[in-house]
């Protein structure tokens, strides 16, 4: 039996492979460079930039298809005004993370939901991320980048299904994201 892997940007490409392996059409993400990354989280205030959230970034830092449809994610979507929403939102939840302003922000809903790395963890290789949400108690929802990228990867089996089930009701018009999905 072989050892799980160690390396947090090994875990996130094997993530993606797994998707890719399920049905996921590799051309429906794409990645931001290493430059666009670091103006990103520069942009946000954050000091460094976790190898595990860097990797994800270069896979769905651009374009992140079927991962977390609705939410903005990626470094064009997740920008400055983002982490100030979560800013505005940290004292209504008695000011959960140690270092707010130096926290990145990797995915925002609708300015009142948020998937957060706190400021302290950022020299950690794979770290925690936060769900903070308005008027919810704030918690260390995910223990790693790796783990909640794994928990938001998109279900291909169940798209598909979903698909099927409207195509066997003869429904006429399909649903933009089966653009996403390899056909059988």
């Amino acid at each position: 039996m072989s050892e799980p892997n160690t390396d947090p940007a090994e875990r996130i490409r094997e993530i993606v492979a797994a998707a890719v392996s399920d049905g996921l059409r590799a051309d429906s993400v794409s990645g931001a460079s290493d430059d666009e990354i670091d103006a990103w989280a520069a942009e946000q205030g954050a000091r460094a930039v976790p190898p595990a959230v860097r990797e994800v970034f270069r896979t769905i830092g651009r374009e992140h298809g079927l991962w977390l449809v609705g939410s903005s994610l990626g470094v064009h979507a997740v920008r400055r005004e983002a982490k100030n929403h979560l800013l505005a939102t940290l004292p209504t939840l008695g000011d959960p993370l140690e270092d707010p302003e130096g926290a990145l922000v990797l995915v925002e809903h609708q300015s009142y939901t948020f998937h957060v790395v706190d400021g302290v963890e950022l020299e950690l290789p794979d770290p925690p991320v936060w769900l903070i949400s308005e008027g919810e108690p704030a918690e260390k929802q995910w223990a790693s980048v790796s783990h909640w990228f794994r928990t938001i990867t998109p279900d291909i089996a169940r798209y598909r299904e979903r698909l099927e089930v409207m195509q066997e009701l003869g429904r006429k018009r399909i649903p933009d994201w089966a653009q996403y999905i390899e056909p059988r």
